[in-house]
C-alpha cells in the first residue's frame, strides 16, 4: 500500500480556493438604534429606560436614553432636548432608527413652565414629534405615561388617564405604533395592591407610609421620613477628586422607580413593542 506524504494529505483536506480569489467577505451587520425620549419615568436612575437599554435589547441594537427628569412634551422641545434627539436620528450607518416618545406626567396642570393644555397643546406636540421623526427617516413609537402608584380604598388613582387617552388618539390619527404602558402598568399595579407596589419605588417607605398602604389608602410619601445624617466629606486627593459628579437623588415616592421597578416596567415595554413593531422582535429580550 502506498503511503502519501503528510503534507499532501493536509493540502487535500483544505477547502479549494479558486485561482485569483481570496476568502469570502464577512456578512455585513444589520444594526438598528432605539432612542428613548421622555420625562423622569423614562430617564436613567428614575425610570424604566435604563433597564430597557441595559437588559432588554440585543447587541444588534444601539440604545440611547435621552429621557430627562421634569420635562413635558413642551419643555423638552423648548430647552433643545428634541434637537439633540433629532441629531441622533441620522440614519447612517444604522439600518433603522426607532424613537420611543413618552410624556404626560409634567404636562399636567400646576407645573409652571411645563404644563400644556390637554385638549390642544399636548396632542399637537405629540403630532409634531411624530412628523419630525418621520421626516428625518426614523420610526416614531408613542408610549402612554407610566401609572402612578397611589390608592384610595384599594383602588388605584388614575390621574394620568386623560393624557394616556390623548396619546392613544394621536397614535391612531397618525398611524404610529403605540406602546400602551399606561394600561399595562395600571392593571399590574392594581393587582399588586398599594403595599406590594411600594417595592417598585427607588427607596423604602417610612413605617407610617407603609402602614397606611396596608389599609388600601396611600398617604403623602414624605410622611414620617427622616433625613439621613450626611457623611463627612472626603479630603480631595487630586483635581479629579474635587470635580462634581452626578449624585442620584433616591427617595421614596409613588411615581419614580428603582431597579426592581425599572425591570418590571421595561419588560412590559418590550412585550408591547414586540407586538406593535414586529420588525424589532428578533432583537428584543423578555
Amino acid at each position: 500500500m502506498r503511503i502519501l506524504p503528510i503534507a499532501f494529505v493536509a493540502a487535500a483536506l483544505l477547502p479549494t480556493v479558486a485561482a485569483g480569489q481570496g476568502p469570502s467577505a464577512p456578512q455585513k451587520i444589520k444594526a438598528s438604534k432605539i432612542i428613548l425620549v421622555g420625562d423622569s419615568t423614562t430617564a436613567v436612575q428614575s425610570g424604566w429606560g435604563a433597564s430597557f437599554c441595559g437588559r432588554r435589547v440585543s447587541s444588534n441594537i444601539a440604545c440611547l436614553n435621552l429621557g430627562r427628569g421634569g420635562r413635558s412634551s413642551g419643555s423638552y422641545r423648548s430647552e433643545g432636548s428634541w434637537d439633540i434627539a433629532l441629531a441622533e436620528m441620522r440614519p447612517a450607518p444604522y439600518q433603522r432608527i426607532y424613537v420611543l416618545i413618552q410624556f404626560g406626567h409634567n404636562d399636567q396642570p400646576g407645573k409652571p413652565g411645563r404644563s400644556t393644555d390637554l385638549a390642544t397643546e399636548f396632542p399637537a406636540n405629540l403630532k409634531r414629534y411624530v412628523a419630525e421623526a418621520r421626516a428625518i427617516g426614523a420610526v416614531p413609537v408613542l408610549v402612554t405615561p407610566l401609572i402612578r402608584r397611589q390608592f384610595v380604598n384599594g383602588q388605584l388613582i388614575d390621574d394620568l388617564g386623560p393624557w394616556a387617552e390623548a396619546t392613544r388618539k394621536v397614535a391612531a390619527a397618525m398611524k404610529a405604533p403605540l406602546v400602551d404602558l399606561h394600561a399595562r402598568s395600571s392593571a399590574a399595579v392594581q393587582a399588586m395592591g398599594a403595599a406590594a407596589a411600594m417595592r417598585l419605588a427607588q427607596a423604602a417607605p417610612s413605617d407610617a407610609v407603609l402602614q397606611a398602604a396596608r389599609t388600601g389608602t396611600t398617604i403623602p410619601a414624605s410622611t414620617g421620613v427622616r433625613a439621613p445624617s450626611a457623611p463627612a466629606a472626603p479630603q480631595p486627593q487630586s483635581n479629579a477628586a474635587v470635580e462634581p459628579m452626578g449624585q442620584p437623588k433616591l427617595a421614596f415616592d409613588y411615581t419614580h422607580v428603582g431597579g426592581e421597578g425599572a425591570d418590571f416596567f421595561s419588560a412590559m415595554v418590550v412585550d408591547e413593542l414586540a407586538r406593535t413593531v414586529p420588525a424589532l422582535r428578533p432583537n428584543l429580550l423578555p
